[in-house]
């Protein structure tokens, strides 16, 4: 996958994660949650941009495990939303934990590729 679909992608997750939060009850438990998962789950994209831009190895790995915190955070927020029934339409959150999840796995593969490149 190239970088530039890659960014893509999270910012296709952001929106998403965006899209559910804006069909969120505003109740205290939907407002708190909203609120994690909109902090959690865009900063991935973000914290990719700044990747690309790591002064070193070392600088690239640790933000690439940025991104990969966040999304595990993201991950246990949609998790809590699903069981809690705090959505609108369940699909959407359904299609954002798999995304989330996928995310994940390619996140952790290229922490170890990384890891493995620079020794």
């Amino acid at each position: 996958m190239e970088k530039y679909d890659l960014e893509e992608r999270l910012i296709d997750f952001s929106v998403l994660i965006i899209d559910i939060v804006s069909e969120m009850p505003n109740t205290k438990a939907g407002n708190t949650m909203s609120g994690q998962v909109v902090r959690s789950g865009t900063s991935v994209a973000l914290n990719y941009g700044e990747a690309q831009s790591a002064e070193s190895t070392n600088d690239f790995i640790h933000k690439m495990k940025v991104v990969l915190k966040e999304l595990r955070e993201t991950f246990v927020a949609f998790k809590i939303i699903h069981r809690a029934k705090l959505y609108l339409n369940e699909d959407k959150v359904i299609k954002a934990k798999n995304e989330n999840n996928e995310l994940i796995s390619i996140f952790v593969k290229s922490v170890e590729t990384a890891r493995k490149n620079k020794k």
